[in-house]
């Protein structure tokens, strides 16, 4: 529902074009943007230089006063789209759709239609684009339409992009698009130029395919309400994204946010230390310094802190899909690594091998899972997770990496596959260790579920969700030393 002040009236129904800022600030908090007071007045001061009609530049304009960091660009396009159409129906109806015969309601002549977009698309006609593809989603792009545009009587119409782009199929248009270009230049051109003319042509297409899916969800927010569609429109964030469920393209966004991820974390940190510099009270001093005020403690001695960089002891599982949470992590860690005197870097899947080395600071990250699961020594039997028999390996080996200076951090899902979870190796391991540490990138709910071992070991040591990079950075931020 649109924010409301009282009743179920929305803000924007009441308060006019102030109103409708307000409420579209409020749906970028909800998707994760945050958004200030101070950065909506700037907003709305872009809305009293900027005329609605000059859409982009009022794009730019929002854009500019209410995003503060990288990487929310796109959740802000899409919500502007939503809350700033550019149009309202039909739009202005421009185009007229060809249709057979002489009816004007008649089935849609698909390919008249096809040859008025095979014009545009070679001419590069941008606007004319945006109308056709108005027109494309009004004859084509109801559902059940069948290329008639008809709807049922007494019904909102339902909008379907995948039908519309179906009975048009632009791509099929790249090779007609090729000719006409080649016979306006007389057919004489190089292959250099042959492959950027193709180039430009299939962007076009795909921002034709753009337009009608934009449109769909314009008419689909008028319909069913501008929040609804924003649930699944508008795309996560990068650290809104769980490790887990990420695909390649998320999880290659994810290590580009690493860099900006640790500045912000040291950042922090460092106004952390500046607000610890002085140590806890000192009541001997403090009570001697006070003889010489008649025993009024005016001046309160502290002890001075000794703030010291631990060592950082990490056992990482690399094995299915835990592989992308723990290369996100490490690298997260990579980039921090100068909080710590020392880092020491173990992976695991059924025995546990130190990759140290793979990480060095001046070391390739991009490839360093592959290289861990090519170099390392990982695998005993049939490659599945065995934390028990991983945590005997590494207490076997190298247990005396542990000390009362080491920080002990796991990253891992906790399932065992029903094998021995060695609870008693993993005790001994935090009982050498100054603290210790599990991040768990499955939700707390599924924590104890079928093989998971995960509340077994919670009761060993802290156990924290980390679903997202958001959720890991609170954890790491609270982690990082003083």
């Amino acid at each position: 529902m649109s924010t409301t002040a009282r009743g179920s009236e929305p803000i924007a129904a009441r308060h006019g074009l102030p109103g409708h800022l307000v409420d579209f600030v409020a749906a970028l908090r909800r998707h994760g943007v945050a958004v200030g007071p101070g950065e909506t007045v700037d907003a709305a001061q872009v809305l009293s230089v900027i005329e609605l009609l000059q859409r982009e530049q009022l794009r730019e304009g929002l854009a500019a006063a209410l995003l503060r960091r990288s990487g929310q660009r796109q959740a802000f396009d899409t919500l502007f789209d939503l809350y700033f159409p550019a149009a309202i129906g039909a739009g202005t109806g421009e185009v007229d759709v060809p249709r057979e015969g002489d009816s004007d309601d008649g089935p849609v002549d698909l390919d008249a239609l096809r040859d008025i977009l095979a014009d545009l698309l070679r001419d590069g006609d941008t606007t004319a684009l945006q109308e056709l593809a108005r027109a494309v989603v009004d004859a084509l792009g109801r559902s059940g339409a069948s290329g008639t545009g008809a709807s049922s009587a007494g019904t909102a119409p339902s909008w379907s992009a995948y039908q519309a782009l179906r009975m048009l199929s632009p791509e099929t248009l790249l090779a007609r698009i090729m000719r006409d270009l080649k016979a306006g230049t007389g057919g004489e051109i190089s292959d250099f130029t042959d492959e950027m003319l193709r180039r430009e042509i299939r962007d076009r297409i795909a921002r034709f395919r753009k337009m009608i899916t934009d449109e769909v969800r314009r008419r689909t927010a008028e319909t069913r309400g501008r929040e609804q569609v924003a649930k699944t429109a508008v795309p996560k964030q990068a650290e809104q994204v769980e490790f887990l469920s990420a695909y390649a393209d998320q999880l290659a966004q994810l290590r580009r946010t690493v860099h900006p991820l640790a500045r912000r974390l040291a950042s922090r940190l460092a106004v952390r230390r500046k607000h610890a510099k002085r140590g806890k009270l000192d009541m001997r001093r403090t009570l001697r310094r006070s003889m010489s005020t008649g025993g009024v403690p005016m001046r309160p001695a502290f002890r001075t802190r000794r703030p010291g960089r631990p060592e950082l002891v990490i056992l990482c599982d690399v094995s299915g899909s835990v592989a992308g949470f723990s290369h996100f992590t490490l690298l997260l860690v990579q980039a921090l690594r100068e909080q710590f005197s020392k880092v020491r870097v173990f992976a695991f899947v059924e025995r546990a091998d130190e990759v140290t080395h793979l990480l060095a600071p001046r070391a390739e990250l991009s490839g360093v899972m592959s290289r861990v699961l090519r170099e390392a020594d990982l695998v005993a039997f049939d490659g599945h997770s065995d934390y028990g028999g991983s945590f005997g390996s590494f207490a076997e080996y190298w247990g005396d990496a542990v000390t009362p200076r080491s920080s002990l951090l796991i990253l891992g899902d906790g399932r065992t596959n029903y094998r021995d979870p060695n609870l008693v190796v993993l005790r001994r391991l935090v009982g050498q260790a100054r603290h210790a540490h599990w991040l768990n990138p499955e939700p707390r709910r599924q924590w104890g579920s079928g093989d998971s071992a995960a509340m077994r070991y919670a009761d060993v040591l802290p156990m924290h969700e980390c679903r997202t990079a958001g959720q890991l950075a609170d954890v790491v931020e609270a982690l990082l030393p003083v």
